[in-house]
């Protein structure tokens, strides 16, 4: 037999308590996070590397004539590719991150895992913030490369050209011997001293002539200027004769400056990095020289762009990594993977957008600032509503649109791809 409870008992099993506001915080659920972020960093790091192969490949097809034409040694190889392997990393670690979260999700989804997740209470919401901070830690670096190591690479690969450039030419300066590393100036130097001296001094000078401009020297040295990009020969008592047709000209002078602009080899494929542009100037000098240019000027606009380009790719970094989750969980157990193809397309697509509105800025047709973040509002707002319809797990388009891109396939696309097939295979048996 059960004892009695007093009322004053009865009362106080009934009421409950007031709850801490303290005790009302949840723990986030680290192990879920922190198993989600493994499943990322894994395929990132993968992609990673198999894109900065592939992109290493592709530069360093041209960056052979530029070591070849200097004469570059290992150790200086290395250097020269530092410089611009920034630059690289600007296009390949938004790529590497998007593919890190459309691999990872494609096979949680493909193992039944997000499945499983959801079935236990988690949503996709619930999942959401590892991604959001692997997305903004790769953001952070790829804005770091951006905004830091790419105008220092710059100036770095132009310094380093000018220096290999002269090194080239006062080591292939040899006593008793003429060079041609100037390029139209012939010199000639009968005795070097210690001091890098120069004495009995020979230049044959054809640039811009049909006979050459001679100048002997007693003695003379060579200095670098790397602010003009120049070398500038120094003579000491000497003639300078000039022939032209039947008159002869003969000038004597204690001391003559022979002013040479260098060229070496400043271009990396299209791309010249020696130059001082753009791409050299810090944050801070972009908009010194776009305020001295005149407001609304098409200069004002170049810089202006340049300033806005490095913090926007950062940011449509972070877009595209969390556009990765919803086009991951595209996939299915016995189903094709599609997400790889829809990102690799959302990502040609987003650079296009880019480009042509980077390139309406330039050329007025676009506000600054409106035409520069106009491809992040967009595809922001596009994650937003992929995201919205894959947690009520819907198709990532509606039906009309799904029904009016497979009609038009299928009286637009697939028509001419099938008479260019009969075209070619016609030119084939011709042939």
């Amino acid at each position: 037999m059960s004892p009695e409870r007093t009322p004053a008992q009865g009362n106080q099993s009934t009421t409950a308590a007031p709850v801490p506001s303290g005790a009302r915080w949840r723990r986030p659920p680290l192990l879920l996070y922190s198993y989600i972020a493994s499943e990322l960093l894994a395929p990132f790091f993968a992609s990673f590397l198999i894109l900065y192969g592939v992109f290493f490949l592709v530069r360093l097809i041209p960056l052979l004539e530029v070591v070849l034409a200097l004469q570059i040694g290992p150790t200086d190889f290395i250097r020269l590719f530092a410089y611009i392997f920034p630059r690289m990393l600007l296009y390949i670690i938004p790529m590497a991150s998007m593919a890190g979260v459309i691999i990872g999700f494609t096979r949680l989804t493909n193992d039944r895992e997000i499945l499983a997740l959801k079935a236990c209470g988690i949503s996709l919401r619930q999942m959401l913030p590892p991604v959001v901070l692997f997305a903004a830690a790769i953001a952070a670096l790829t804005g770091y490369f951006s905004i830091r190591l790419i105008p220092a690479g710059a100036l770095g690969f132009k310094q380093l050209m000018f220096q290999l450039a002269t090194e080239k030419i006062q080591n292939g300066l040899q006593a008793h011997e003429f060079t041609e590393a100037l390029g139209d100036i012939v010199l000639y130097v009968d005795r070097i001293d210690e001091q890098k001296g120069w004495h009995g001094v020979y230049v044959s000078d054809m640039r811009g002539r049909e006979q050459p401009l001679i100048t002997l020297a007693r003695s003379g040295r060579m200095d670098a200027d790397m602010d003009q990009m120049q070398v500038t020969i120094m003579l000491n008592n000497g003639t300078l004769h000039n022939h032209d047709g039947l008159d002869n000209q003969i000038v004597r002078f204690e001391r003559y400056q022979l002013k040479i602009s260098l060229q070496p080899p400043t271009q990396v494929g299209k791309e010249d990095l020696t130059s001082r542009s753009r791409g050299t100037m810090s944050q801070q000098q972009l908009l010194q020289v776009a305020a001295n240019n005149k407001p609304g000027s098409k200069s004002q606009r170049k810089y202006l762009s340049e300033y806005h380009h490095r913090l926007v790719l950062p940011v449509g970094c972070f877009i595209l990594s969390l556009l990765g989750l919803p086009l991951g969980l595209q996939a299915a157990p016995g189903r094709r993977a599609i997400g790889i193809p829809l990102g690799l397309a959302v990502f040609i697509f987003y650079y296009i957008a880019f480009t042509t509105c980077r390139m309406l800025v330039e050329e007025g047709g676009l506000p600054v600032m409106a035409g520069m973040w106009l491809p992040n509002i967009l595809f922001f707002l596009l994650a937003v509503i992929i995201f919205y319809r894959v947690n009520l797990e819907r198709p990532l388009l509606p039906e009309w649109l799904l029904y009016g891109c497979a009609v038009f396939w299928d009286h637009a696309i697939a028509p001419v791809l099938a008479r260019l097939g009969r075209l070619l295979r016609l030119s084939a048996r011709r042939g």
